[in-house]
């Protein structure tokens, strides 16, 4: 089993100090400055997609005594996200990693990223990176660098679940399950793969997607003594307002199946609105929070898709996302330990059109001599 990753939140201290300049970057037209910093291979890489999604711009430290450019960085982030993330940083590093903590800092967020495409180790360890552990998604499903980094900007400590992508456009219901449990020692790490994802989407899908209360009920099933509660203010069918009224109207069926499989399996169903408060709070509980959140603010389009909540830091509660848009540069390192502020959360996941929340809290598991909880 890979070590269990702790990473500890700092404040911007330590910064090399540079003056450094931020200017929007341009696929089509780099500023001059870059043509002797950056070689073909970074070049390529960063034209390869269209990042413009993610807000990307240069943090540029200039020469001393001249025009030229020192050292820069290709940085960019989701939006509506507390983190900035170095695609590569070119030139004198060490100063570039610094100028970009800086950046970051002013910014007020809580992280600064780096991917791990041409960062060598000991230069991301002398900048205050820690490494991440790399994904254990099969290899024919991941994408991104092979190596990560990350460095926190606010006080505070998480422990790092293990990252793994979806392998399809369905099961983040399931992964988000899965890495839970992993992270709370009721799963092996080794036992996260395809077929443990598959396996348990099969079990909670409302087809394709899964629902709250199925998703809820699988988890019970599938580790018993977890304590399970389904968090859903909303009486009727979810998720399947995009469907024609005839597919709408036999997985509302099953929606009212799992209801009943809750009552029978004793996992409860609270009706009230799950508060950012009560999520913080269940954190800080060592319970993990299965979301469901809306896509429309990190990635552009309005698709309901789970995360998982499982730390917090100062005005941001960190998440793993089982996905990541591979078209807009957003790779596992963007995905992992992300922290979103808590007013960008709490609209995330209002689900259109009625605005419902939809959680599962996944508690520690229970020792064998220990009483059911529901």
């Amino acid at each position: 089993m890979p070590p269990r990753q702790e990473t500890h939140a700092r404040l911007a201290e330590s910064v090399r100090p540079a003056t450094s300049i931020v200017v929007p970057y341009e696929p089509d037209a780099p500023p001059a400055q870059l043509a002797r910093l950056v070689g073909d291979e970074v070049a390529e890489r960063w034209r390869a997609v269209d990042r413009s999604a993610h807000a990307p711009h240069l943090v540029a430290v200039p020469v001393a005594d001249g025009e030229g450019w020192a050292a820069a960085a290709l940085v960019t982030a989701r939006p509506d996200t507390a983190y900035l993330k170095i695609v590569d940083a070119v030139g004198d590093v060490p100063a570039a990693a610094g100028a970009v903590v800086a950046h970051a800092g002013r910014r007020q967020l809580a992280q600064v990223k780096w991917e791990g495409w041409t960062a060598r180790p000991e230069d991301a360890e002398a900048a205050g990176f820690a490494a991440l552990s790399p994904p254990l998604t099969p290899s024919q499903h991941s994408a991104g660098p092979a190596s990560g980094y990350v460095r926190w900007l606010r006080d505070g400590t998480t422990t790092a679940p293990p990252y793994y992508g979806q392998t399809t456009h369905f099961t983040c219901g399931a992964v988000t399950a899965l890495v839970a449990q992993a992270h709370a020692g009721a799963l092996a790490f080794e036992a996260l793969d395809r077929q443990a994802e598959l396996t348990l989407w099969r079990d909670a899908t409302n087809f394709l997607a899964c629902e709250p209360v199925g998703l809820g009920v699988a988890v019970r099933r599938a580790w018993p003594s977890s304590p399970v509660t389904v968090h859903l203010d909303t009486d009727r069918p979810v998720l399947l307002d995009h469907y024609p009224e005839n597919d709408r109207e036999w997985r509302a069926l099953l929606q009212r199946a799992s209801r009943t499989d809750a009552e029978r399996t004793g996992v409860p169903v609270d009706p009230s609105c799950l508060s950012l408060t009560a999520i913080r709070d269940a954190i800080g509980r060592r319970e993990h929070v299965l979301l469901l959140l809306s896509l429309a603010g990190m990635q552009g389009f309005d698709v309901p898709h789970w995360v998982l909540c499982h730390g917090v830091v100062p005005g941001a509660v960190v998440i793993d996302d089982p996905w990541a848009n591979a078209t807009t540069g957003d790779t596992w390192v963007d995905a992992h330990l992300l922290p979103v502020p808590d007013a960008s959360l709490d609209t995330m996941s209002a689900i259109a059109p009625e605005g419902f929340r939809g959680a599962v809290a996944i508690g520690t598991p229970r020792g064998p001599d220990e009483a059911p909880s529901s």
